[in-house]
């Protein structure tokens, strides 16, 4: 008892500090306490009775009890502790558990990360995936789409960059084929039908030549149409006749010969230039032929270029005669002279960069008769002033002379030796030197090949490029190759800079260095145009093509430039398994980008194929330009290749008269009434679709285009096609089907079934008017007249269509069961057509009777017609119901309860 007073005691002193003079004490007894903790717990929720759960877990041996009682004292707070206790002077075993630690943790980080990256990149290609299906989508309904990718893309097919204007390209904004919104209908302007129509001839042309095994210039005609089609206020056309002027040069194609009497003969002893670059340009890259190509190119974009600078260095020493001071002297030497002195004399002096020799500029005048081609003059220049150049440079007479006269542009060990001496120790490191010296001893030289730019002289794109072509060197690892790639590199936006005004397309002579910035005053059709252009200089052909593709107002040009490549055989196209439906570049299996140049003509053509079949397979035809003939020593690849680009000619052929929706005769012929067949425009061009025969042209094109048809449900269209390949087995056998099908609609089909009808009975005529009457196609002629006995009962005349059922010799109403079992048993060799619809034909039929049936117990006749009609009618019905009785596991259980009540209502 002293422990509990005590306890008491204590207890009371816990709350003696606490003054509570307000409040009362309240004194309970122990039993008074457990009153109210009674009345307490029986106010508190209570848990839900679990012993049927637990009797149902304990069956499968779980003791809920157990188990509750370790959830109840689970810790989590140890849940990363060591297993063994590790002591504080462990240090090892701290150090070891702390890496676990960090490798699990690590591990578990590891594994949320890729899940969120598997998460993004599973996000990012579905929204790639859903953009490149909308955009084969909108390109099936024949609609444009803005070319900026959604996501951004390294290849040049989604590339939406902007190549500014360089002196060579400066213009004004275009017409064409606008985008307004992102997804616009082409909308073609009179100037542009205009243009797409003069290609058409120029194709026509092709075509016939290509016939005759002739030699034809197109990159003549098409820079003829560029130059002379009016395109508004732009000068895109112009433009993009300059850029087929390099193509010219890297060719070598000449002008169209006069088409005189006297001078036919000529182009057609013309060597064949179709396809004359293949083998170089698709060979191993470290071939010999692929290399003498590639020299060929590098040769041909030079002179290009330095053709055109000279006509911009004439217009502008035109433009300003007075501060040109051309004088009387019609050379090339004065003229550039003048040419300099519009550019940097100033004020009464030269340009401070420049190096006086005898007071003139002789430096630049020897490099701008360089830039311009004129190799001779400059060496002549030089000879004229032979002493003073000597007490200056010594050993750079001798260099130039052994340059100009070499035919690649080369000069001799020892040569390239001194100048790089001179170079180095006069130019390479001094600080008032002049450019243009400096860029004659690199040229001339090819010195430090790695140094792209020289101050003053590559100030614009066209004389940075121009350079950089006179310093490739295939035998030193500096080719066109490696500029390309440098190229790319740099990217179209580097390729851009401060726009000038003028009606000069070569008019910004001021331009800054031009790697830097964009322009802001040209059109995004120039800047594109320009970059293809760039591309094309560097042997980038495909890509550039692409570049072009890309902006919608240089769609057409596009086309066009690859046509002309393909016709050189300067076009890598891939196999038909490594195309898409989307991308216009594709990297091919042997890892060269390849244009998809089927794609690109299939889209062109669709704008309009429908109105002009003739012209639309003109541009057909040129998908088989990228097609080589297969020889023994083709490669495999190259073949499958070959056979690619030639089935796809032939099915894009296929398609256009696919999609003329008949109106095909002009194209591919058609039937006279007397059943003979005349031709189309199509036939004449069978080479060009490598087909020998006109039963393959038959078998191949026609038949393929009648498969196509009858695919997209259009049967009218694909016995048309197979009765004008001459396929009567096919044609009757396409009619029974579709009459067939016919039958089980509702009507027999409407308005296309009459159609039908019509055609298939002038199919049948012309059969027998040739005496090819068939089995076949008396069935045919059965199906005809059972569905001309559904269209007279729906116009209510019940006569005809009983005689046209009768006509039809399906259903034998005489009545005589030995006919009924005989036609049973021929229905096991009738065209599925008919016995396939024999329910709805026994149907048709009683209805038929059930109508007459009617219509006689009314009519205004004598008692004796009449029931002598009705015995007839009850005889047809009787042998109806026979029929189908017999028939009754080919028949529907519902169209045989019908016709037994209509029986009965006959007999009644």
């Amino acid at each position: 008892m002293a422990d509990l007073s005590s306890l008491l005691t204590s207890s009371r002193q816990l709350t003696a500090h606490i003054p509570r003079p307000d409040l009362p004490t309240i004194n309970l007894g122990l039993d008074q306490i457990e009153q109210q903790s009674r009345r307490l717990v029986a106010g508190q929720p209570t848990a839900p009775d679990q012993s049927k759960a637990s009797y149902l877990l304990a069956q499968a041996q779980i003791d809920t009890s157990v188990l509750g009682s370790q959830v109840a004292n689970l810790n989590t707070n140890q849940t990363f502790a060591p297993l063994q206790p590790i002591n504080d002077t462990d240090i090892a075993g701290f150090v070891r558990h702390a890496h676990e630690q960090s490798l699990i943790a690590s591990i578990e980080e590891g594994r949320r990360e890729t899940e969120a990256e598997f998460y993004r990149v599973l996000e990012e290609r579905s929204r790639r995936d859903w953009e490149n299906r909308k955009k084969k989508i909108f390109e099936e309904l024949g609609v444009k789409v803005d070319s900026t990718p959604a996501i951004p893309s390294t290849e040049y097919a989604g590339v939406a960059n902007a190549f500014g204007k360089s002196r060579l390209a400066a213009s004004t904004s275009g017409r064409g084929l606008g985008l307004n919104t992102s997804v616009t209908q082409t909308k073609q302007t009179m100037p542009m039908h205009q243009k797409m129509m003069a290609y058409d001839r120029v194709l026509s042309h092709l075509n016939n030549a290509r016939l005759a095994q002739t030699a034809f210039p197109l990159i003549f005609q098409f820079k003829a149409v560029a130059s002379e089609t009016p395109q508004g206020s732009s000068s895109i056309g112009q433009q993009f006749a300059e850029t087929l002027e390099i193509l010219l040069e890297i060719t070598g194609e000449q002008p169209q010969l006069p088409h005189s009497h006297a001078q036919a003969h000529l182009l057609n002893n013309s060597p064949v230039l179709e396809r004359s670059f293949a083998k170089p340009y698709l060979a191993d890259p470290q071939s010999t032929i692929a290399a003498e190509l590639r020299e060929k190119i590098v040769n041909g974009a030079r002179t290009a270029l330095e053709k055109q600078y000279w006509q911009f260095l004439e217009q502008t020493v035109h433009s300003k005669p007075m501060d040109a001071a051309l004088g009387g002297d019609p050379g090339l030497a004065n003229k550039v002279r003048a040419f300099l002195s519009v550019r940097f004399y100033k004020s009464g002096r030269w340009e401070d960069r420049l190096e006086l020799i005898a007071a003139k500029p002789l430096w630049a005048q020897m490099f701008y008769l360089i830039r311009t081609g004129n190799l001779r003059e400059a060496l002549e220049v030089a000879v004229n002033s032979e002493r003073q150049l000597n007490d200056r440079e010594p050993h750079f007479i001798p260099a130039l002379r052994a340059w100009v006269e070499s035919t690649d542009r080369s000069i001799p060990r020892t040569s390239r030796e001194r100048l790089f001496s001179a170079y180095n120790a006069r130019i390479a490191f001094g600080s008032n030197v002049d450019p243009f010296k400096q860029a004659l001893f690199k040229i001339i030289g090819r010195i430090e090949p790695h140094k792209k730019t020289v101050p003053l002289v590559t100030s614009t794109t066209e004389d940075w490029i121009w350079f950089q072509l006179a310093m490739v060197d295939e035998q030193e690892g500096n080719g066109l190759k490696e500029l390309g790639e440098l190229l790319e590199s740099y990217g179209e936006k580097h390729f851009t800079g401060p726009s000038t005004e003028g009606p000069s397309p070569s008019a910004s002579i001021s331009m800054s260095p031009s790697l830097l910035g964009m322009a802001t005053g040209s059109s995004t059709a120039t800047k594109k145009l320009n970059w293809a252009r760039l591309l094309l200089v560097c042997g980038l052909f495909e890509k550039s093509v692409a570049a072009l593709y890309e902006h919608p107002e240089l769609q057409v040009e596009a086309i066009h430039l690859a046509i002309s490549l393909a016709y050189y055989g300067l076009l890598r196209v891939p196999a038909r398994q490594e195309m898409t439906d989307v991308d216009v570049l594709i990297q091919s299996a042997k890892g060269a980008t390849s244009l998809n140049f089927a794609l690109l003509i299939n889209r062109y053509i669709r704008q309009f194929q429908k109105t002009d079949p003739k012209e639309a397979v003109q541009y057909a035809f040129c998908v088989g330009l990228t097609a080589d003939r297969i020889t023994s020593t083709t490669s495999d690849y190259d073949a499958t290749v070959s056979r690619d680009q030639l089935e796809l000619t032939r099915e894009i052929v296929r398609r256009v008269i696919v999609n003329c929706q008949g109106k095909w005769e002009e194209l591919i012929g058609g039937m006279r009434e007397d059943g003979t067949r005349f031709t189309g425009v199509l036939e004449h061009y069978l080479p060009l679709l490598q087909l020998n025969s006109t039963p393959e042209y038959y078998d191949v094109i026609l038949k393929g285009a009648a498969t196509m048809c009858e695919e997209d449900r259009r049967i009218t269209d694909a016995i048309k096609l197979y009765n004008l390949a001459g396929a009567r087995d096919t044609v009757i056998s396409c009619l029974a089907r579709a009459l067939g099908e016919l039958l089980s609609e509702p009507g027999g089909g409407g308005v296309e079934g009459q159609e039908l009808e019509n055609i298939a009975q002038q199919v049948i005529r012309m059969y027998d008017l040739r005496g090819e009457r068939t089995k076949e196609s008396q069935e045919v002629m059965k199906l005809i007249r059972a569905r001309s006995a559904m269209d007279r009962y729906a116009q209510g005349d019940m006569e005809g269509a009983l005689e046209a059922i009768e006509a039809s010799d399906i259903i034998p109403l005489d009545g005589d069961l030995r006919s009924l079992n005989r036609r049973v048993d021929q229905f096991k060799f009738m065209d599925p057509a008919i016995t396939r619809n024999l329910g709805e034909i026994l149907m048709l039929t009683m209805n038929i009777i059930v109508g007459l049936h009617a219509r006689t117990k009314t009519a205004n006749i004598s008692e004796i017609d009449r029931q002598s009609r009705l015995a007839r009618l009850r005889q047809k019905a009787k042998a109806v119901s026979t029929l189908a009785g017999l028939q009754r596991m080919s028949i529907s259980s519902d169209i045989l309860g019908q016709l037994n009540r209509l029986e009965v209502k006959v007999a009644h």
